[in-house]
């Protein structure tokens, strides 16, 4: 089961709202979802967890790329949601793999060792995604999650960072 939620900072501190997904196809789609909730270009965080699996974050600073984490990229790529995020961190990942396969002359250089292939999992699309977290760590450092906090949250993420946000009671009544 998924759970998204929008997390917007205002001048009098953070709204929160539960979101529909069903017409976002892409991180693009998401960024304008979460550029449509923004007050006055502010920070917006789009979360989206699948119980007890993975969790992903979004954050959307005015017309600034968007920033993403995941806490299982191996796991959320087999879902829908989930490889909507990780599809976008590992394509430059996928580019610089294929780079250092290929020599000048377009040939194949050599496979893979053995040992980074247990540290992958396919995504629906069948190719390779690492284990573990993927993204942007620091995605919520100057909001007072640090990059090792945020890699420790567990089932109940959300409500900690809303809590660390200050909005916990708000997003709790939206859940």
């Amino acid at each position: 089961m998924y759970f998204a939620a929008l997390l917007a900072r205002t001048e009098d501190g953070w709204e929160a709202s539960d979101t529909d997904l069903d017409d976002v196809e892409s991180l693009s789609d998401l960024t304008e979802l979460a550029r449509g909730a923004a007050v006055d270009e502010e920070t917006v965080l789009v979360y989206i967890e699948q119980e007890e699996a993975w969790f992903g974050l979004v954050r959307v600073d005015g017309e600034d790329d968007p920033r993403t984490y995941v806490s299982d990229a191996a796991a959320a790529a087999r879902s829908s949601y989930g490889a909507m995020l990780t599809d976008e961190l590992t394509e430059h990942d996928a580019e610089a793999d294929l780079d250092r396969l290929v020599d000048l002359d377009g040939t194949e250089d050599g496979e893979p060792d053995a040992e980074e292939d247990d540290d992958v999992a396919p995504d629906i699309a069948g190719e390779a995604v690492p284990a573990g977290p993927l993204g942007d760590p620091e995605v919520l450092a100057d909001l007072g999650i640090s990059a090792k906090e945020l890699r420790a949250l567990g089932d109940d993420a959300l409500s900690e960072i809303a809590d660390v946000l200050g909005c916990g009671e708000v997003l709790e009544a939206v859940r």
